[in-house]
C-alpha cells in the first residue's frame, strides 16, 4: 500500500505545483496583491519549476539529498504566507493558509518519504562476493546469462526505465565516459525491466557499444533483492511499463565475477558519478 501511495503521489505532485502556482498567481492579482497569495504562488511554482527542469529542460543524473535551495524557497514562501496577513493587517485567508501548508507538507513528503527506499542492506551484493547468476534478454529478445560476463570487468547499471529522467541522464553521463571505461577493459551492461521496444529505442538513441538488456518480469531484480514494487508513477502502465520496477543499483565486477563496487542508494535522487567508477577501477589496477 505504501508503494502504491508513492506511485500516485509522484504522478500528481508536478501537476499540483503547476495548478496551485497558477491559482496563487491569479489570486494575488485578483485580491489587490495580497501577500499571502504571493507566498502560495512562489512555493507551488518552485515545485512546478523543479519538475519542469528535471523532466524537460535539463535532466540531471542526481541531486543532493535535501536540495537546500528549492527547500529553502518553499519553506520561506510558505512561512511568508502564514505571517503576511499580520504584517499587512489584513484578514487571514483559510484558503491561502491551507494551500501554503499543503505545499510545504507535499515537498517534505517528496524529500523524506517518496525519494527514499529505506534500508537496502543486501548480502547478495556486498563487495568481495561473487555476483549471483541471473538471466536476462537483450533488446532483440535473445537470452543472456550473467555468467557470460565472467572473464571481463563489467559495470552493471540497473535502471528504472526510459521514463525516468534521472536514469536517462545517468546513462548519458556513462556513455560520455565510454572511451575511458573501454581503455580500462570494462564492459557496460544496462539492465531494465522495461519492454524490449523501449530498450531498443534507448540503444538506437545512444549508439554506444553497451549491452542493452531487459529483465523480463523483474526476475533478476527479485533474485537480487533490488525490486521496487509499484515503483513507477501511476499511469505509466498505459505506455507498456509494468507497475513494478527496479531500485537504481550500480554494481561493478572484476574478471572473476567478484563484486568490487556496489552502490545501493537509499534515495533515488542520489547516485554515484562516473568518476567514482573510474577511481575504483584504477585503485583495483594499482592493488593488483
Amino acid at each position: 500500500m505504501n508503494n502504491l501511495l508513492k506511485s500516485i503521489f509522484i504522478s500528481t505532485l508536478p501537476m499540483y505545483g503547476l495548478m496551485i502556482g497558477i491559482l496563487g498567481g491569479f489570486q494575488f492579482f485578483n485580491t489587490n496583491f495580497r501577500l499571502d497569495w504571493l507566498g502560495v504562488f512562489i512555493g507551488a511554482a518552485v515545485i512546478a519549476l523543479f519538475f519542469m527542469i528535471v523532466l524537460i529542460f535539463k535532466p540531471v543524473a542526481r541531486t543532493s539529498a535535501q536540495m537546500p535551495i528549492p527547500s529553502f524557497l518553499i519553506l520561506a514562501s510558505s512561512l511568508f504566507s502564514f505571517i503576511a496577513p499580520f504584517m499587512t493587517n489584513t484578514p487571514s485567508s483559510i484558503a491561502s493558509f491551507s494551500l501554503a501548508l499543503a505545499t510545504i507538507l507535499s515537498w517534505a513528503a517528496y524529500l523524506y518519504w517518496y525519494s527514499k527506499f529505506g534500508n537496502r542492506e543486501n548480502d547478495l551484493l556486498k563487495v568481495g562476493k561473487l555476483l549471483p547468476t541471473f538471466e536476462l534478454e537483450n533488446e532483440k529478445g535473445e537470452k543472456v546469462n550473467s555468467q557470460d560476463y565472467v572473464g571481463k570487468k563489467t559495470l552493471w547499471l540497473f535502471y528504472r526505465g526510459n521514463w525516468c529522467p534521472l536514469c536517462m541522464a545517468q546513462i548519458r553521463e556513462i556513455s560520455k565516459q565510454y572511451q575511458e571505461l573501454a581503455n580500462r577493459g570494462v564492459k557496460v551492461a544496462l539492465v531494465s525491466p522495461q519492454p524490449h521496444q523501449h530498450t531498443q529505442q534507448l540503444a538506437e538513441k545512444f549508439q554506444v557499444p553497451f549491452d542493452f538488456l531487459v529483465d523480463v518480469k523483474n526476475k533478476a531484480a527479485k533474485q537480487l533483492n533490488i525490486i521496487s514494487k509499484q515503483g513507477i508513477p501511476k499511469g505509466m502502465e498505459v505506455l507498456g511499463y509494468d507497475s513494478d520496477t527496479v531500485m537504481p543499483t550500480v554494481v561493478m565486477t572484476n574478471a572473476d565475477g567478484k563484486i568490487i563496487f556496489a552502490d545501493l542508494t537509499d534515495n533515488y535522487r542520489v547516485r554515484p558519478e562516473p568518476s567514482t567508477f573510474l577511481k575504483v577501477l584504477d585503485t583495483q589496477t594499482i592493488a593488483a
